[in-house]
């Protein structure tokens, strides 16, 4: 019976770590070679967390499905240290990414992929999850 508990609880405070992107906003309009503000937001939690980092990557999807982050992160953009902080009382912490959509991204969808991990308890435990954005690429 205490197994299942520190499951439940344990899967109950991965789900409350859950980071996600605040920006881009789905289906905005990039332009290959120029710059993006990529916001990763990780709303607090009741449990203790450590970040490890984050990676962002970018695919282009114009002549295919695009695939899950989990499949691929495609060109890697950014890889190293989260730090989310409050900014505005109305959105949760998050961090800002300055990025340059790759030049060779093909006209059409695109997407934006992050991998996102932190040690979660006093344990700690460790989790890692990924996440996507789809972009229009102009």
């Amino acid at each position: 019976m205490k197994f299942l508990f520190s499951l439940a609880l344990f899967a109950i405070s991965a789900l409350a770590q859950r980071a996600q992107i605040g920006l881009p906003s789905e289906g905005q309009e990039v332009t290959a070679g120029k710059d993006i503000v990529v916001q990763v937001q990780r709303p607090n939690s009741l449990s203790g967390s450590t970040e490890i980092g984050v990676v962002i990557g970018f695919t282009s999807c114009a002549d295919a499905p695009c695939r899950t982050a989990e499949d691929v992160l495609g060109k890697i953009l950014y890889n190293g240290p989260f730090k989310p902080v409050y900014h505005e009382s109305s959105l949760p912490p998050y961090q800002n990414f300055s990025v340059t959509v790759p030049k060779s991204a093909a006209k059409g969808a695109g997407q934006i992929n992050v991998a996102h991990a932190t040690l979660i308890g006093a344990g700690p435990s460790a989790f890692l999850e990924s996440f996507n954005q789809t972009v229009t690429v102009a």
